[in-house]
């Protein structure tokens, strides 16, 4: 194995073992994103990256643009869930900033919710940017062959998908995969 593969794999098995100590003893809070189904699903993608780093890190490095370095960092950080992790990602995508920045945003104060640091970056809840978002997450549970409940603004888009009663977590099956 060279040098630059074993190091990778060690930043993913720590990332793996960082997400499922976190997961183990997060707190069952809300994200604040100002969308109950984003906000379920980001609990949901926590399960799946604990199991899954990573197809998780993949994801994020390919789809999101974000570094894997600055991913595997976030994740060993303590403070950063996978879903706050996937969803920083994805708001800077959307808003047109590199991952780092949106990081940055959210690291100057964190007692604010995900719903004001987008608003800030000009993705409100409920705009066209953060259905997006929702969009990517669809997505992203796609390629991972990820059971899931759609929110009814994107069951037109996505008909395959069962519609999430609006006080469900989206996951289809929990902790199946």
């Amino acid at each position: 194995m060279t040098h630059a593969r074993y190091h990778r794999s060690w930043l993913a098995f720590a990332a793996w073992l960082v997400v499922g100590i976190a997961c183990a003893g997060a707190p069952a809070t809300s994200p604040g994103t100002g969308d109950g189904w984003v906000d379920a699903v980001m609990v949901d993608i926590d399960r799946y990256a604990a199991r899954y780093p990573d197809a998780f890190v993949d994801e994020l490095a390919r789809y999101h643009g974000a570094p894997r370095q600055l991913v595997a960092e976030l994740l060993a950080d303590g403070r950063w869930t996978a879903g706050d992790v996937y969803f920083a990602c994805a708001l800077g995508q959307y808003a047109g900033q590199p991952c780092r920045s949106v990081v940055a945003a959210r690291d100057r104060d964190r007692t604010r919710d995900w719903s004001v640091v987008a608003r800030d970056l000009g993705v409100a809840p409920g705009s066209d940017a953060f259905q997006r978002i929702k969009r990517a997450i669809v997505r992203s549970y796609e390629r991972w062959a990820r059971p899931l409940l759609v929110d009814a603004s994107l069951h037109a888009e996505f008909p395959k998908y069962d519609v999430a009663p609006a006080s469900a977590p989206p996951s289809a099956t929990r902790d199946r995969r």
